[in-house]
């Protein structure tokens, strides 16, 4: 999130990033996550119904904090605050994007990957930001080597990240929470097996 808004990194422990491709998946799916202990969920927008299903979550689970994940253009951002999104997530951070999310008027986290991305985001005057793609740039090795020379940052790390390697990341002084796909497998959306949903939900809520 910005640096002067309530900060999503103190919310859960681990941040649903969820991809559906079935609207009518969307609600049972965000309503077991806030039953299994995670009331936020980041949607991505990587299908054509996802604002549709950001609508939706807004509208029928209002104890779940909804916000847009995959933002890449100027243009995603306002859509998604127009959904209903509660704040914004983008894998990377060009001016005109960080531009744009702050423009909504949302909190967001702004993606990066490198230390010359980590201190453009806090050039503009951020100290909140995803670490992306977290495993394939460097992992909890990565973000432990910057804690000292670059303390300002905090982080959401999110990519290939597991219930297993969670803890090594939510272990260090600069991570606040991850972001976890693991929690909405597939197979369990499309047979609609809501109670492995909230399971899953319950391991990753007893992180911290």
């Amino acid at each position: 999130m910005s640096s002067t808004s309530e900060s999503l990194l103190d919310v859960v422990p681990v941040v649903p990033v969820v991809v559906i491709d079935d609207l009518a998946h969307a609600v049972p799916v965000a309503r077991a996550l806030v039953e299994g202990g995670l009331p936020v969920i980041e949607l991505t927008l990587r299908t054509p119904v996802a604002l549709d299903a950001i609508r939706a979550i807004a509208d029928e689970v209002p104890d779940i904090l909804v916000g847009a994940g995959t933002i890449v253009t100027p243009g995603q951002a306002k859509q998604a605050h127009d959904a209903g999104a509660r704040f914004l997530v983008s894998p990377g951070a060009t001016p005109a994007l960080m531009d744009a999310m702050l423009s909504t008027g949302l909190p967001f986290l702004p993606g990066t990957a490198t230390v010359s991305e980590v201190l453009t985001v806090l050039e503009a005057g951020l100290t909140e930001m995803k670490f992306f793609p977290a495993e394939a740039s460097g992992g909890a090795g990565f973000l432990r080597s910057i804690a000292s020379p670059v303390p300002a940052a905090r982080f959401c790390p999110t990519g290939g990240i597991t219930l297993a390697s969670a803890p090594s990341y939510l272990a260090l002084p600069n991570v606040g929470c991850v972001g976890g796909s693991w929690l909405t497998p597939a197979d369990a959306l499309a047979t609609g097996d809501w109670e492995r949903v909230r399971s899953l939900a319950a391991e990753a809520a007893a992180l911290r």
